[in-house]
């Protein structure tokens, strides 16, 4: 352009002006917050939160009824192990650009359009089936459709969960959100079980299909008011670099994933070989193995509505991580070792609670990482280092069973684990609470006569800085390097100036003009507080001076 001004990159607000339209916010936190059920007073985030429940058992009466099917149609135990694959390989390959749509699109009516793509697919089902074209191929290929309605919907509900609740309440949310996930580990396998046996697989299609369908009609009940912005929805290739970027320059969120990853890849092992553990036990047998399943899954609820409310009014976060590692750590060799179903079973209780209370504390810390602007984005992210995790840990572990022994594997897996977790804890700290992520409108908007409708954008500020302070001054810069670059911006610098050596020009480039005023829209309140501290070191006489210019091509 240029346009030299005292802009709210560097100066002061002049104005509280912003593009951004108010975000949808959470309810007042009622009187009883610490109780675990206490979420479950809004009646819109217990409506939505049965419809979790209906959607996640109907997710695996749908694995079993799949599993089964394929084993009548081959006896390949490759397409058997196949149907698994199709299942969760969707979240790997469309869990981020998922994420993206649930931050631009309405979430309401994304949320009601995957439930209806898993009714539908729920459908074709039927058809082939009924029909006698249902073969491996094309059942596999079904599943796969099937994974990718689990892959829209879960950041969307990630996404909208501290949307419904307060924000002390959102550690009680997210248990229940786990109660949710275990319940229906445990009942839809049961139901799929007897409708198998009673009238034939086909019928677990139907099932899922009007069950999905009905829990689509429910969503459309929940009245809530999507906002749209002054400035368009965000491209989706766009909002994917966003999303990737923030995630990578937010040390908060960083160490929030190293855990997960540590987390997953550790306590997986016990999972991945639990039919091993349970042939192993004497008389062991399929109905071994559903009894420690469904042990670990009544532990998991015990520990979400019973014990972490307590422990989250005496612990921090980290604590309760690594307790819950060294606990989990603990069951795994106690069932590993455990010489009959008898002292199995309690293993695989204490197992599922402290697995339950750590996993729990791992999402929360995530969705307190997160701004709402790029939340499904980063709940994506979170839930891809889940599965990967969890996927490379059972491959792992399992090829340690196998060169060593099961009880060896295992013991490898639960020791290193806590090794593990402690190291990551000591020299990667959770900075979770410096940062603070409300948003904020404090910064000015700028305004132009005519908006550059293409070419990138070069911010220019110019600083003056007493040399004696110019190396603090950079590592503050740093920190304003890793805010810039997480609100969107596509490249920052610092620049020196060769002739007086007391400036200093911080460039910041957008792809566009959109995209620079994009970046007003995710101020928070640690970006206020560290303009201000940049503010700080600035000398001169008048405030620093900002310069915007198109990059011509």
């Amino acid at each position: 352009m240029p346009q030299p001004t005292s802009d709210s990159h560097a100066a002061p607000p002049l104005s509280n002006a912003s593009n951004a339209p108010a975000a949808p916010t959470a309810p007042a936190a009622s009187p009883d917050t610490q109780s675990p059920l206490a979420p479950l007073h809004s009646p819109i985030f217990r409506m939505l939160w049965v419809t979790w429940v209906v959607a996640n058992t109907c997710m695996w009466m749908n694995d079993v009824a799949a599993a089964w099917l394929m084993t009548s149609l081959t006896t390949s135990p490759v397409m058997v192990a196949l149907v698994q694959s199709a299942s969760t390989l969707p979240v790997f390959l469309l869990g981020l650009p998922s994420g993206a749509f649930a931050d631009i699109l309405d979430r309401r009516r994304y949320f009601i359009v995957t439930q209806i793509w898993v009714s539908a697919v729920a459908v074709l089902l039927c058809v082939t089936i009924l029909s006698g074209w249902i073969g491996p191929g094309l059942l596999l290929a079904l599943t796969f459709l099937n994974g990718i309605g689990l892959a829209m919907r879960w950041p969307v509900f990630s996404a909208i969960v501290p949307e419904l609740v307060p924000r002390s309440q959102l550690p009680a949310a997210m248990g229940l959100n786990g109660v949710a996930m275990n319940a229906s580990r445990i009942i839809g396998p049961l139901v799929a079980g007897a409708l198998i046996a009673g009238a034939g697989t086909a019928w677990v299609f139907v099932l899922n299909a009007v069950l999905s369908a009905g829990a689509a009609v429910v969503i459309t009940r929940w009245k809530r008011q999507h906002v749209v912005s002054p400035l368009g929805r965000e491209k989706l290739g766009s909002a994917i670099r966003v999303g990737l970027q923030f995630v990578v320059q937010s040390p908060r969120m960083r160490a929030v994933l190293i855990r997960v990853a540590s987390f997953f890849l550790h306590s997986t092992a016990l999972l991945a070989m639990l039919p091993l553990v349970a042939r192993a036990l004497p008389g062991g047998d399929a109905g071994t193995f559903t009894v420690l399943l469904a042990s670990m899954g009544t532990g998991a609820i015990i520990g979400a509505l019973g014990v972490q409310p307590r422990l989250r009014r005496r612990l921090g976060r980290e604590e309760i991580v690594f307790g819950g590692t060294v606990l989990t750590s603990l069951a795994t060799v106690g069932v590993a070792f455990s010489p009959n179903i008898y002292l199995a079973v309690p293993c695989m209780l204490v197992g599922g609670g402290a697995w339950l209370c750590a996993a729990n504390s791992l999402t929360t810390s995530a969705q307190f990482a997160l701004p709402d602007w790029v939340r499904a984005r980063g709940m994506a992210i979170c839930q891809m280092a889940i599965m990967g995790s969890t996927a490379v840990g059972a491959a792992v572990w399992g090829q340690v069973a196998d060169m060593a022994s099961l009880h060896i594997g295992l013991g490898i897996a639960a020791v290193s684990g806590v090794i593990v977790m402690a190291a990551v804890q000591r020299f990667l700290p959770d900075r979770s609470l410096i940062e603070d992520l409300t948003p904020s409108r404090a910064f000015k908007v700028p305004v132009v006569e005519i908006a550059p409708e293409a070419g990138r954008i070069q911010v220019s500020i110019e600083y003056a800085i007493d040399p004696a302070r110019a190396e603090e001054f950079r590592l503050v810069m740093q920190e304003s390097r890793r805010s810039r670059l997480r609100q969107g911006a596509r490249e920052w610098h610092l620049l020196r100036d060769v002739v007086d050596p007391r400036l200093y020009y911080e460039q910041v480039i957008d792809d566009s003009w959109t995209e620079h005023l994009r970046r007003f829209d995710r101020v928070t309140a640690s970006d206020v507080a560290l303009r201000d501290r940049k503010l700080a070191f600035h000398v001169g006489e008048s405030p620093p001076v900002v310069t915007r210019r198109i990059i011509e091509r």
